[in-house]
C-alpha cells in the first residue's frame, strides 16, 4: 500500500507544481525544471518561488527573489519590458529603468530615466537619482552634478542614497572635500556594503590607506554576520573596496 502511495505522490507533485507555475504566472521555464531535474527541480521551485509565495513575509520573498535571479537574471527585465511596450506609464518605464540598470545597461537606463522625467514628473527624486547614477556609471559625472545638487537642495531631510550619488559625483570631478564628507554620511546610514564599500575605496585613492583599511576590516566583520544568501553580492563590494587598495 504504501509503495503504491508512494508512487502516485511521485506522479502528482510535479503535475501540482506545473500546475502552479500556470496559475500564479509563472515563467514557463519553471516547468522544464519540475519535470527534467525531477525531485531536485520540485526543490528548487519550491524554495525559489513557492514557499516565499505561500510564506509572504517580506525576508521569505525577498531570498525567493534572489533565487529567482541566480536561475533566471533577465526575468525582471523581461517583464517589465512587456509591461512598458504593452502600457508605457511613468511607472512602468522607471521600472524597466531601474531592470535596466541592474543589469548594467546603463544607456538604456539612462534614456529611460530621461525620457520618463517630463512633465509632472521632471522633479521626480527617483527618476532624478536613477538617471544620476546611471551618467556615474556612463562616465558623465558632469552631467549627473546638477541632478543630484538639486536632489539635495529640494529634500526636506538629506537622503543617503542621494549622497552616495553626489558624492561620487563630487569625487570624479575632483571636489575631494565636499565628497569625502558626503561618502561618510551615506556609509554611516545606508543598509548593505555599497557605501562603505565606495568610501573604502576613495580613502584608499585618496592615499589614507590605514582609514581605508579599517574600512575593509569592517566589511569582513558584516559579511560574516550576514544571510548566506546576500553574501555573494557583499563579497562583490568587498572586492571592489580590496581591489582599490591593491592599486593604491
Amino acid at each position: 500500500m504504501s509503495f503504491y502511495l508512494g508512487g502516485l505522490l511521485f506522479l502528482l507533485i510535479p503535475v501540482l507544481l506545473c500546475v502552479h507555475v500556470v496559475r500564479t504566472g509563472q515563467q514557463l521555464f519553471w516547468i522544464l525544471i519540475i519535470l527534467l531535474l525531477g525531485p531536485i527541480g520540485w526543490a528548487i521551485y519550491l524554495i525559489a518561488v513557492a514557499i516565499p509565495e505561500m510564506a509572504g513575509g517580506a525576508r521569505a520573498q525577498r531570498m525567493g527573489m534572489v533565487a529567482r535571479d541566480a536561475l533566471d537574471p533577465g526575468r525582471e527585465y523581461r517583464q517589465a519590458k512587456a509591461d512598458a511596450d504593452e502600457s508605457p506609464t511613468v511607472h512602468n518605464q522607471m521600472r524597466l529603468a531601474a531592470a535596466a540598470a541592474h543589469m548594467g545597461r546603463w544607456e538604456e537606463a539612462e534614456q529611460l530615466y530621461r525620457v520618463a522625467a517630463h512633465g509632472i514628473h521632471a522633479d521626480d527624486p527617483a527618476l532624478l537619482l536613477g538617471r544620476a547614477n546611471a551618467l556615474i556609471e556612463l562616465g558623465r559625472a558632469a552631467e549627473a552634478l546638477p541632478l543630484v545638487e538639486r536632489l539635495a537642495e529640494e529634500q526636506a531631510a538629506r537622503n543617503p542614497s542621494t549622497a552616495l550619488a553626489q558624492a561620487r559625483v563630487l569625487e570624479a570631478v575632483g571636489r575631494f572635500g565636499e565628497a569625502e564628507e558626503a561618502y561618510q554620511f551615506a556609509a554611516g546610514r545606508l543598509p548593505g556594503l555599497e557605501a562603505i564599500a565606495r568610501y573604502a575605496a576613495f580613502l584608499a585613492a585618496t592615499g589614507r590607506r590605514a582609514e581605508a583599511a579599517d574600512n575593509l576590516a569592517e566589511i569582513d566583520r558584516r559579511l560574516q554576520r550576514a544571510n548566506p544568501q546576500f553574501r555573494r553580492e557583499g563579497r562583490a563590494w568587498r572586492d571592489l573596496a580590496a581591489n582599490a587598495m591593491a592599486r593604491g
